[in-house]
């Protein structure tokens, strides 16, 4: 462990994905048909049907990005709208490949080694199974600043606080 003097220090630590909880916590199936990251690992899926979960921004570009390589792409969003910007909305109701199963719930993922199906309640209250080889999930991220709190001050949601050029409560920490 090493020591080192500056007059600045600039913390950069960026987000976390925020992850799916399920009933059965299967988070031993992450890189195996559950993933975060669309960019990272949706060409494995080239020509395949895959899912999305999420209903913002980032549900979007992931959806449009596996559209354009993946047989078919279900997006998953709890609500029967979405909240990210208006162009991306239209661009993936525009895509035939892309089917969007609104006010659902996926509870489950189900698979040995690897993902073979999802678990979700519909609309109505109803368990339904859609078997699926690969589910990204963007819905949302949360900051990784808990190391620095005694050194500045952080939101209820945990970003930390700084004025507009970027100082925070203790001097030389941006």
């Amino acid at each position: 462990f090493n020591e080192y003097f500056s007059k600045s220090v600039i913390i950069a630590s960026g987000v976390k994905h925020k992850h799916l909880r399920t009933k059965t916590d299967r988070s031993d199936l992450v890189g195996k048909g559950v993933y975060y990251c669309a960019i990272c690992d949706g060409a494995f899926y080239k020509g395949r049907e895959v899912a999305v979960i999420g209903d913002a921004n980032t549900a979007l570009q992931y959806s449009l990005l596996l559209s354009s390589y993946c047989k078919k792409v279900y997006v998953y969003t709890l609500f029967d709208k979405f909240f990210g910007d208006s162009m991306l909305i239209k661009a993936l109701r525009s895509k035939e490949n892309i089917e969007v199963r609104p006010n659902t719930s996926v509870i489950d993922f189900i698979g040995e080694d690897e993902l073979k199906a999802i678990e979700y309640k519909d609309k109505d209250g109803n368990i339904l199974t859609h078997e699926i080889p690969a589910v990204f999930i963007a819905i949302g991220q949360i900051p990784d600043n808990k190391a620095f709190e005694n050194l500045v001050d952080l939101d209820a949601n945990g970003y930390i606080i700084a004025d507009e050029s970027c100082k925070t409560k203790t001097e030389g920490l941006f």
